[in-house]
């Protein structure tokens, strides 16, 4: 992928949280996409499989998984439904980093998945952007359904898989669902965070 905006749409599945007495399969699943004015769209998927997580721990390596599949430098829309992955990276590690990675709370929960995906970031500049989860957002709809076949298959993808966004999309459409999408490039500004804490 070259320095064109390159846009993820990431999600995590942590399928039985309401158990504790036994294991919670899990995954962490994105849509990678960038647009060519003369091909069109290139995408790709991916997703991870962990046999007993929790859906933090799944937001954060959706994250870690997308970035580092980056091989350079990259300007990144990076859009979740998880608060805790985009608050995380635009509000607190800045403030854990400046306090030797420790909070007035207790120990930070997931602390080495934070510290490595402080690192994947620190490559590129990324506007992470929140959309509401279940909320008829398309690609983030896709991402979920990726993750949470993921959990339930048990299979992690072999690195990055041709996307099936198309297919998907198409047959939503027959159903009736997302009227209003159209495969358009993006038109909104870039807003970047402030960078990843060194």
């Amino acid at each position: 992928m070259n320095q064109k905006t390159v846009y993820i749409y990431a999600d995590e599945s942590c399928l039985g949280n309401q158990f504790r007495d036994r294991a919670r399969p899990g995954a962490a699943a994105g849509l990678i996409e960038q647009f060519d004015e003369r091909r069109g769209w290139h995408r790709r998927d991916y997703a991870l499989f962990e046999p007993d997580t929790t859906n933090n721990r799944m937001a954060l390596l959706s994250a870690i998984a997308g970035l580092s599949s980056l091989n350079r430098p990259c300007t990144v829309v990076f859009t979740s439904d998880s608060q805790y992955l985009v608050r995380g990276m635009t509000e607190w590690v800045h403030g854990w980093a400046r306090k030797g990675w420790k909070r007035k709370g207790g120990p930070i929960e997931n602390l080495a998945l934070w510290r490595l995906l402080v690192d994947e970031a620190r490559r590129h500049r990324i506007e992470w952007s929140w959309v509401k989860g279940h909320a008829e957002h398309p690609k983030n709809e896709y991402a979920n359904e990726l993750a949470t076949s993921t959990a339930s298959s048990g299979k992690s993808f072999d690195g990055l898989v041709p996307s099936g966004f198309e297919a998907w999309i198409a047959a939503q459409q027959d159903k009736g669902r997302f009227p209003e999408f159209f495969d358009l490039p993006h038109d909104k500004p870039f807003s970047p965070a402030d960078p990843p804490p060194g």
